[in-house]
């Protein structure tokens, strides 16, 4: 459509619109074009007085308006370029707004050559992030196809997005860094190209959030009265448009400097802003802000100060001050303080001479910021270290001085004894506290008379007398009895203290006359003693040097780098939820046994409802058990408690803590390890793997499948579904079973042969398990088929023997340095380095496929642990495929043993690339397990009644019941256990 160009000016009369809201422009029309020098008169008119603005500058008057009540007029003549642009009128009473935009242009006909308005300004500078607006106004609103170009004819940035308008120009959104650069505006008139004037356009970094502020000093500072006080913070920017400052508290006097730096690599401003008092006073006290401005906003750090008259040091926390400890037994003595300056005197004392560090007694100093503690630990209490423990600190201003008192418990103990003697005789006992002696007559000779019923306490005609009772160390207590009255043939002197008892007898009949010092007697004796002390010092030398048990399982705090922190297993905590009644459960054979611990199968009454009964298995420790050791089971416990439920470990079932020595109780395992079970299997194991359809086997095994006559035996199609389904049955409900149905269940499934299947069937399942261990930050440290067991429906759980298996008669394990170590399952770092991590036990993870495929076989075959196979595993040796393992797994295999520990697969990749070798049935069934499991997971939130129990089994097991029946019964490597009666 053509438009009209105006060259005149054009008078229309207004004719009022009622129900109109917004003003009325004449000439109609959103735009309307006027000759370079022409004139033009624009008219509004409105309800109420309207006015004239420019869209850029909305508050200036424009020169040319004329106002007459409701209708405001533009006359303009020799329209010139900066005329050009959107004319708004707006009712002053409503504010309503109606607009109209006017170009001017040079020549009527379609003129490329003054197309666009010329700018005054041909550098455009934005920020990052913004809207960058090109001012190529178009002169003729025939202008179409508006768009961006670069002066050099290049390609526009990558990414950049703009929007054309012949009234505003051009505008890139989101402008980058990568705009910067030379653009012109082209557009088409009258099918001629036209070229607007270059622009260049400058980008200027912007930050993308307010400045984050870095104090130098903490957040409280402690300053004493004349002392200078110096707060520096500093904060950084893409550019140098940011400011910092310090506001001190309101009337304190300070001076503030502040610096910039410049970095260029990446470009980036740095200003500090630093203040000063050079001699505080207490008036200076209170809140220091240090506050930054960017384009973004504004940030504020605070400081307080404290200023103080004098030093000064504050308990914050004091353990008792008076301790009973037995012997043997080791104590800690803690004090937390606050204090300013740091105190230059920190000092433990025992009977006014100072301690240092030493094996017996270990001092430890900590601060942060002005607190401070130090702590005396003194080390297995002999009872000789009774005593005062004095704490002395001192900043110069101000101390602390504690006493603490620690009485070290010990043994009661006859010392002497003698007589009868006039008819008399005398009993001598010393401990701490100071023993309690009573005398016991009774018949029977050389017996203990306090533990007959009808023994005598003799209470009259005896003396006791204090000898010594000392306020620290042993007091002694003598106490002598006249036996003329009495017939009884034997008599006993009990010392007790603190629930401690020791005695000695005395035959009444019998006249005990003492040695001469030097008698052959005492000779033969003094010299036997000293072959017994020998003996004794080897034996603990011995000891000593055993190595010690610690739990294989390791629970990671964090990692930095390559370093992993370990969480100490002491340091969890234990629910007491776990707890499970000692009463109810019944022992029965030894499952296995260790040089401190075993396992022993049990059965647990009540451990979900009150009438139920399962199968579980106990872990305890051996009357030879150490501290040590009871730690170490005690870790086990809380590592077990830590990790939670999962369908492929043993699951925790509860505990007895109280009461008793530890006992852990787990789930119980009916087919023993995996190693056993595969060298048991060895003979009837097939190795064809599964086709898509059916498959032949060997089913000798089953009753009636034929009698084998004539050397061959019946063969038989076997699909796959049923197949799976007959090995892997999920054991059935007590309801319906009696001990012997479940019995002949768990016969009949080990009687079912070994096939590819199952092999890779044990390795999904142990992947999984790991997977589930490393996404609980735990690492293993001892992964093998020794340390996999099986239950039912041929379910592989991990587990670590640890106590229950002696590692010093197990081939497996080599001595290295001061402990035993299973070398061949170790990965390189582990076996030169000792560093275990996730990436060690895919090593280990390797070796076990390895074990499996091979049915058992022994790691590396022929190859002993010595100076040559250290050699060849830095050479990079690695085992060539087991005899049964496929091509796929024996990649797994290689990808597990990759010297390079980042490289090698996760536990997560290993479950994808095995699922991808085992059948669809074994899926179906490990989905079947695993999503029974919440429902034992429910249980073990229940907590603890007469009527339930939380556990992973129950003695009302449904036939889709995951884990153990109530009846379950583990069978030893050669000799099955028969049923119960």
């Amino acid at each position: 459509m053509e438009y009209h160009w105006v060259l005149f000016p054009v008078v229309l009369q207004f004719l009022f619109r009622p129900g109109s809201t917004k003003p009325v422009i004449s000439p109609d029309g959103s735009q309307i074009a006027v000759q370079l020098n022409g004139n033009l008169v624009l008219r509004c008119h409105g309800d109420s007085p309207v006015r004239w603005f420019r869209e850029e500058r909305p508050s200036r008057i424009l020169r040319d308006e004329q106002r007459d009540h409701q209708l405001s007029t533009i006359n303009m003549t020799k329209a010139k370029p900066q005329d050009q642009g959107k004319y708004i009128c707006m009712e002053e009473s409503s504010g309503e707004k109606s607009s109209i935009y006017v170009y001017v242009t040079a020549f009527l006909l379609a003129d490329p050559v003054n197309a666009f308005r010329k700018s005054m300004i041909p550098d455009i500078m934005a920020g990052a992030g913004d809207i960058a607006t090109i001012p190529c106004l178009a002169t003729d609103p025939r202008m179409v196809d508006l768009h961006l170009e670069t002066c050099d004819g290049q390609q526009l940035p990558t990414g950049m997005r703009y929007s054309a308008s012949t009234e505003t120009g051009i505008s890139m959104l989101n402008v980058q860094p990568t705009y910067k650069g030379c653009y012109v505006c082209v557009g088409f008139l009258k099918e001629k190209m036209a070229r607007s004037m270059e622009y260049k356009l400058n980008v200027r970094l912007v930050p993308d959030a307010p400045p984050r502020i870095s104090l130098q000093e903490h957040n409280r500072v402690l300053l004493t009265q004349g002392q200078r006080l110096t707060l520096s913070c500093s904060t950084s920017n893409v550019n140098s448009e940011i400011k910092i400052n310090w506001l001190p508290p309101h009337g304190v006097k300070a001076s503030v400097q502040q610096s910039s730096q410049l970095f260029t690599e990446p470009v980036l401003h740095k200003r500090t802003a630093t203040l000063q008092i050079e001699a505080v006073t207490t008036q200076d006290s209170g809140s220091y802000y240090c506050n930054a401005e960017n384009y973004r906003g504004t940030s504020t750090e605070r400081v307080w100060v404290d200023v103080y008259s004098k030093g000064f040091m504050n308990l914050t926390h004091v353990d008792n001050r008076t301790w009973r400890v037995r012997e043997g037994e080791s104590l800690s003595l803690r004090v937390d303080m606050e204090a300013y300056p740091k105190p230059h005197v920190f000092s433990w004392s025992y009977n006014r001479k100072n301690l240092t560090n030493t094996t017996d007694h270990v001092i430890t100093t900590h601060s942060q910021a002005h607190s401070y503690q130090s702590q005396l630990k003194l080390v297995r209490l002999k009872v000789s270290e009774s005593g005062v423990y004095t704490f002395l600190a001192s900043n110069g201003d101000a101390s602390i001085h504690l006493t603490f008192e620690v009485h070290v418990l010990s043994k009661p103990a006859i010392v002497s004894h003698e007589g009868p003697v006039d008819g008399q005789v005398r009993c001598v006992a010393e401990g701490y506290p100071p023993p309690q002696i009573t005398w016991y007559y009774c018949d029977q000779p050389h017996a203990r008379c306090s533990n007959l019923l009808n023994a005598t306490q003799e209470e009259e005609d005896v003396v006791t007398v204090t000898m010594t009772n000392p306020p620290f160390g042993k007091g002694a207590v003598e106490s002598r009895l006249n036996i003329t009255k009495n017939n009884y043939p034997t008599l006993e002197c009990v010392a007790s203290a603190e629930g401690e008892i020791v005695y000695t007898l005395f035959s009444i009949s019998e006249r005990t006359v003492p040695h001469e010092l030097f008698t052959p007697l005492l000779i033969g004796f003094t010299a036997a003693a000293a072959i017994l002390c020998l003996i004794l010092f080897v034996l603990i030398y011995k000891y000593i040097q055993k190595p010690k048990y610690q739990i294989q399982w390791k629970v990671i705090e964090g990692i930095h780098g390559n370093n992993y922190v370990y969480i100490d297993p002491t340091q969890l905590p234990y629910d007491h939820q776990w707890e499970f009644p000692r009463d109810r459960l019944r022992f029965g054979k030894t499952l296995g046994s260790g040089a401190f611990g075993k396992v022993v199968e049990a059965t647990a009454y009540g451990m979900s409802k009150a009438d139920t009964v399962m199968t579980v298995a106990v872990k305890m420790l051996k009357p030879s058990a150490h501290a040590t050791e009871k730690e170490a089971l005690m870790s086990e416990l809380k590592v077990l408690s830590y990790l939670g439920n999962h369908i492929n470990i043993v699951n925790l079932l509860g505990a007895c803590t109280v009461g008793g020595p530890t006992l852990v109780i787990t789930e119980y395992c009916c087919f023993g390890d995996l190693l056993n079970f595969l060298r048991r299997k060895r003979d009837c194991f097939c190795c064809s793997r599964l086709g898509d359809d059916t498959y032949y086997r060997n089913v000798l095994l089953h009753p009636d499948s034929g009698d084998g006559r004539n050397g061959y035996m019946t063969m038989r199609p076997l699909v796959l579904g049923v197949q799976s389904t007959e090995k892997r049955s999920l054991p059935k409900g007590v309801g319906s079973n009696t001990d012997s149905d479940v019995f002949s269940e768990v016969l009949q499934e080990d009687g079912l042969a070994l096939d590819t299947e199952d092999l890779l069937s044990f390795s999904y399942q142990v992947a999984k398990g790991m997977d589930f261990l490393a996404s609980k930050n735990c690492i293993h440290r001892d992964l093998a088929a020794r340390n996999i067991l099986l239950t039912q429906g041929r379910v592989a759980k991990i587990c670590d023997f640890g106590l229950a298996r002696d590692i010093t008669t197990d081939s497996n394990y080599v001595v290295k340095g001061n402990a035993r170590l299973p070398v061949k399952w170790m990965s390189p770092e582990s076996i030169f380095e000792c560093v275990y991590t996730f990436e060690s036990d895919v090593w280990s993870y390797g070796i076990l496929l390895w074990e499996i495929f091979s049915l058992g076989s022994s790691p590396y075959p022929g190859i002993p642990v010595d100076a040559k196979f250290y050699k060849m595993i830095k050479e990079g040796y690695r085992m060539e495929s087991p005899e049964f393992a496929p091509s796929e797994m024996y990649e797994i295999m290689q990808s597990c043993w990759d010297a390079d520990p980042s490289r090698r697969p996760s536990f997560g990749k290993i479950v994808e690339k095995v699922e991808q070798q085992i059948s669809d049935s074994t899926k179906h069934i490990y989905l079947n397990f695993s999503s029974r499991l919440p429902v034992v997971t429910a249980l073990r939130e229940e907590p603890f009644s007469h009527s339930s129990r939380r556990n992973s089994g129950s003695g009302h097991i449904t036939p889709t019941q995951p884990l153990l029946s109530s009846d379950d019964v583990f069978l030893e490597e050669e000799a099955p256990r028969q049923p119960r009666a």
